[in-house]
């Protein structure tokens, strides 16, 4: 039999926690609050037939040739007319990269910038997907807490004092796993601290339009400017199965990036590109995302008041003012890895802490999506998660 001798990069890197939790929730039974999933209810079905059927009639043999790699360009210039409209920042079309999702720039930035045992540092906790992104590289790790104004400084001084960085990776609106925003205060303390070093900040923002309550943040770039490379995704305002993301990055980074993003897969899916462009301009993406929003807020509430209602006292949860997820943090001692084997008998499911975490294990901590469900399954599935609570821990 043959012995199959693996790259050693793969030894570090394990399969999406997330991604084998959701093979266990194909029952209908199991109600699930472990994926990352929009609700597909806000999928713009008929306006993207519309505009699907539209670039087939008006070009269909040319959108579905090859393309340029990176992006068709009135795609990528509608992305920086809407970062200058909405966010105040200007970003020239030719800094912006076309990508299958956001995850892929993650591995783009990855290969470009990353040598083994390079620093880089992430929050914690964590978004699953970078680390596994990331961990392909083998870099060192180093962690700083999150807190709920957002990152703790101290923390992010020491490890800065420690090593030098080569990236700092980091969710600051709606934060996946915890829902954290990091305030404008803490976003300027950051950059205060950042802007000495030769550390990048790569500010992954694929949640930051999903705002219901409060007042949009400065985007990290409008602090750092050209020391931030800037992450975004059409997966959560217009639909993931379109996988259409984007970085945006200065000119001596982007050029390494297109090369890297030729060697992978030449260029993103063009003909998604034209659907979504034609989508984008004959349709309102602010009332689709208002939409959007409205319903998330309601399911974001239901959730809140269900955990208010029947979780014990002694567990705490966030409550975000956007995006899709809120955290839940169980008493001490306590591990949600063993809270989740007793809920799925129950059949509720969740994400427990642990793969959020680059060394911890244990952990007391779960995420919660409430995008995905239905008020009436909210409400069954906290009650369900609730008394798993009170077996674990009573």
């Amino acid at each position: 039999m043959m012995n199959i001798q693996f790259a050693d990069r793969m030894n570090n890197v394990h399969k999406s926690f997330i991604r084998e939790i959701l093979k266990a929730t194909v029952n209908p039974e199991v109600i699930s609050f472990a994926g990352g999933l929009p609700n597909p209810a806000s999928f713009p079905v008929e306006a993207v037939q519309e505009a699907t059927q539209k670039v087939l009639n008006d070009d269909g043999s040319s959108v579905l040739q090859y393309s340029t790699t990176e992006g068709y360009l009135p795609l990528r210039q509608y992305i920086a007319e809407r970062y200058l409209k909405k966010k105040g920042i200007i970003i020239d079309p030719y800094e912006i990269l076309i990508t299958s999702g956001s995850q892929q720039g993650l591995d783009l930035i990855g290969k470009v910038l990353l040598n083994k045992n390079d620093d880089i540092i992430l929050e914690e906790p964590g978004y699953l997907g970078a680390i596994q992104a990331l961990s392909i590289f083998e870099p060192k790790f180093h962690t700083v807490p999150l807190r709920d104004d957002g990152v703790d400084i101290n923390s992010l001084k020491e490890v800065l004092n420690k090593c030098n960085p080569k990236l700092f990776y980091a969710v600051p609106n709606f934060q996946n796993p915890s829902g954290i925003t990091y305030t404008a205060q803490n976003r300027e303390g950051v950059a205060n601290i950042l802007k000495n070093t030769d550390t990048i900040f790569v500010e992954d923002d694929p949640y930051g339009e999903l705002r219901f309550i409060g007042e949009h943040v400065p985007p990290m770039k409008t602090y750092l400017g050209d020391n931030v490379i800037l992450l975004g995704s059409f997966s959560k305002i217009v639909a993931p199965g379109m996988r259409l993301g984007w970085i945006c990055a200065k000119r001596e980074i982007m050029e390494k990036l297109i090369i890297a993003k030729q060697a992978s897969d030449l260029h993103t899916n063009y003909f998604s590109q034209r659907i979504v462009y034609q989508y984008l301009v004959d349709n309102d993406i602010d009332n689709h995302i208002k939409k959007i929003t409205e319903l998330y807020r309601e399911q974001r509430n239901c959730m809140v008041s269900m955990i208010e209602k029947y979780f014990p006292k002694e567990v705490k949860s966030t409550k975000p003012e956007g995006g899709m997820f809120l955290w839940a943090t169980l008493p001490e001692g306590f591990s949600a890895l063993e809270l989740f084997d007793i809920a799925s008998k129950q059949n509720v499911a969740f994400v427990p802490g642990d793969p959020f975490y680059i060394t911890k294990k244990g952990i007391n901590t779960m995420r919660l999506n409430y995008t995905n469900s239905t008020e009436e399954k909210i409400e069954e599935g906290i009650k369900r998660l609730s008394a798993a609570i009170n077996q674990l821990i009573k």
